[in-house]
């Protein structure tokens, strides 16, 4: 079958490897689309162990199914999740199962920028969600980066009414911008250095933009009647952006780090101020079984629009020019992997 192997972010190739053999409680599932994500570009994170086929925001029709398994068939179509907690550990008993040593270890092999995928028994147990009728392959793949969106602001207690400031409009920012609105916030705010995707974000919900380049301590409090915000997400994993982040939130606020500078980088905090303030400082990392859920069903009732947000869909001999887009954050929101596209 074929995969995109990818080398570093400008060197993806399309290559030949074994169709995957499925074994006692596993599947063999078909990729009809998978999306590129922010981490899937985090060269620093992913060139350690190059060369690999990525992908995990993957879409499809289940190919074979071994005996031992029932409650699927061949030919249902499906959101498979790569990661998937124990569910029996004291973090997941305490609702911390992105914490789960599990979820850590588990995966598909090889990856969704492949024909097809074989899907681990854990995985067929706990890790596959029925795509209705109603969402398409490509509005499925979006399923896995809400649910890390749900997640963070479930943890952060966003609260009709709240001010909320998302520092950073790629992908996951308007994901934050679409979700914080339809829970009810009041003043949304995004910051970018990209205007294009400023303008992405005032389209898909937000009040007020700002360059990321101006003084935005100043400008939130213009927009925000005065006062710095309730919450703020920091969506850009960039040193700058986190030190900007702690400038803006008000007191008794909470900043959210969705995103965080790579390794080496660390964030100088003011921990008087914090305390005085009293200030919440917390971190969100992928997604529980409750999120995929909660994100599947904001997009079957359209509740969260994500179609519009697609931007590029590719072959997947062209996973590389994909890449290529997503990294160099021009006028690119969503790039969608087609592997099994008919020409």
């Amino acid at each position: 079958m074929k995969v995109a192997m990818y080398y570093n972010n400008k060197d993806v190739r399309l290559e030949e490897m074994p169709r995957p053999e499925t074994g006692p409680g596993e599947l063999l599932f078909k990729v009809m689309a998978c999306g590129i994500c922010g981490s899937d570009v985090m060269e620093w994170y992913r060139i350690k162990k190059a060369p690999l086929v990525l992908g995990h925001e993957a879409t499809g029709d289940i190919e074979e199914v071994d005996s031992g398994v029932k409650q699927y068939k061949k030919g249902d179509r499906v959101f498979v999740t790569h990661h998937v907690p124990c569910n029996i550990c004291r973090y997941c008993l305490r609702g911390s199962h992105t914490a789960c040593e599990t979820l850590h270890s588990t995966n598909f092999y090889p990856g969704g920028f492949s024909e097809y995928v074989r899907v681990p028994s854990i995985n067929v147990d706990r890790g596959i969600y029925p795509l209705p009728d109603d969402v398409s392959y490509e509005d499925g793949t979006f399923i896995e980066p809400l649910a890390c969106v749900v997640r963070g602001q479930r943890l952060a207690q966003i609260s009709p009414g709240d001010s909320v400031v998302v520092i950073g409009s790629g992908i996951a920012g308007l994901l934050h911008i679409r979700l914080a609105r339809a829970q009810g916030a009041g003043t949304i705010i995004a910051t970018d250095i990209n205007e294009y995707r400023l303008k992405a974000a005032k389209k898909f919900g937000a009040d007020t933009v700002i360059n990321a380049n101006e003084d935005i301590q100043v400008k939130i409090i213009e927009a925000n009647n005065g006062r710095p915000a309730d919450r703020v997400i920091v969506c850009a994993g960039v040193l700058p952006a986190a030190k900007q982040a702690l400038q803006c939130v008000d007191k008794g606020g909470t900043v959210l780090f969705f995103a965080v500078p790579e390794p080496g980088n660390n964030v100088p905090v003011d921990m008087n101020n914090m305390w005085r303030n009293e200030v919440t400082l917390m971190t969100s990392y992928g997604a529980a079984p409750v999120d995929l859920s909660t994100a599947l069903e904001l997009i079957r009732t359209d509740s969260i629009n994500v179609h519009d947000m697609i931007t590029h869909r590719l072959p997947l001999a062209e996973t590389g020019e994909g890449f290529k887009l997503f990294a160099a954050g021009g006028e690119t929101m969503k790039v969608i992997i087609e592997p099994n596209r008919q020409s």
